[in-house]
């Protein structure tokens, strides 16, 4: 790393971690006079100590630090601001930014507000397409129900990258789509390099994070409950308004959110299918932190992503105040 030096602190944290776990091992055969069953979760503390706690305070430290180490909130006026650096320099050097043209840079906050949009359009679209196909799969009359869910689960064996790079060669400009539609004596299309070719492979890969949940809330719901309310007098239509969709409403909280959350941070997709035509904001993080070798800020604009993610779920929450929605995952 420079690059960035990685404080001392974080490396002695790691080592405690280690060494409370080697001694809570200890302790506990010792305690138990042998190996309970519950020593098997220390593994697992340790990994969320080791893989994502202290990650999460190395993220909060360099948001907040410069590349000295020294506490400042300017790495969050970068992100407000995209020619924040280089106005800092101009007045270094005893130019003001405004006699040079540079105003205030809108690139990172654009990006954003497009990654935001982009997530909620794949959200809404999983939702319409995954709701019926989970209807479909989890009604017990339909015998293909099954053979829907394998259809599901097939492509999600193959890997994430793959499935991503095969759309290339069905949407390139001699790809199989276009080919069938000059055969047809119709004129090739652009499907490639563009915001619709980014959306398309968004909901592709999202998709079944979609219909699982929703497929398992409603094979559990008890048909004795639609049953009933057709007894009483309910028709199909509203059977399924008054008794179905709101039995359901945990498994859809549950798939909103495994959709928005990575749609909203990817950056595979948007470099493969949108051909460096778009940008989200998974993809400046990963320039900011590779290319720009910009630790803090990059931590900064990786911060705010986590605190709008945070509030989303909050908001769900509201929704599913039982959480369980995280259940029927």
């Amino acid at each position: 790393m420079n690059r960035m030096a990685f404080p001392a602190w974080a490396t002695w944290l790691m080592l405690l971690g280690l060494a409370g776990f080697v001694a809570m091992i200890v302790y506990s055969v010792r305690r138990n006079r042998g190996v309970k069953r519950t020593l098997f979760a220390f593994p697992y503390g340790l990994w969320i100590v080791v893989f994502t706690l202290i990650p999460l305070l190395l993220i909060g430290f360099y948001a907040f630090t410069d590349k000295s180490g020294a506490f400042t909130l300017e790495n969050f006026k970068t992100f407000w601001d995209s020619n924040y650096e280089m106005s800092k320099q101009l007045v270094q050097m005893g130019v003001n930014p405004a006699d040079m043209g540079i105003a205030r840079g809108v690139v990172n906050v654009d990006t954003l507000v497009y990654s935001l949009w982009m997530a909620f359009l794949c959200t809404v679209i999983c939702l319409v397409l995954g709701y019926p196909a989970a209807l479909f799969m989890a009604d017990r009359h339909f015998k293909l129900g099954s053979t829907l869910v394998i259809l599901f689960i097939i492509p999600m064996w193959m890997n994430f990258l793959l499935r991503t790079i095969a759309w290339m060669s069905l949407l390139e400009d001699n790809g199989l789509i276009n080919t069938i539609i000059q055969a047809l004596g119709l004129p090739r299309m652009q499907l490639m390099y563009n915001s619709q070719a980014v959306l398309l492979g968004m909901v592709y890969n999202y998709l079944p994070f979609m219909v699982f949940p929703i497929y398992n809330s409603l094979s559990k719901q008890d048909a004795k409950l639609s049953e009933a309310a057709m007894d009483l007098g309910a028709n199909e239509r509203l059977t399924f308004w008054r008794v179905t969709a709101p039995l359901s409403l945990p498994g859809v909280i549950s798939g909103i959110t495994m959709v928005f959350m990575p749609s909203v941070t990817t950056f595979f997709i948007p470099r493969v299918l949108g051909g460096g035509n778009t940008e989200m904001f998974g993809d400046l993080i990963e320039r900011t932190f590779l290319s720009a070798d910009n630790w803090n800020v990059g931590s900064a604009l990786s911060l705010i992503m986590m605190v709008l993610i945070l509030m989303s779920l909050t908001l769900l929450r509201k929704f599913d105040p039982e959480g369980e929605g995280a259940s029927t995952i």
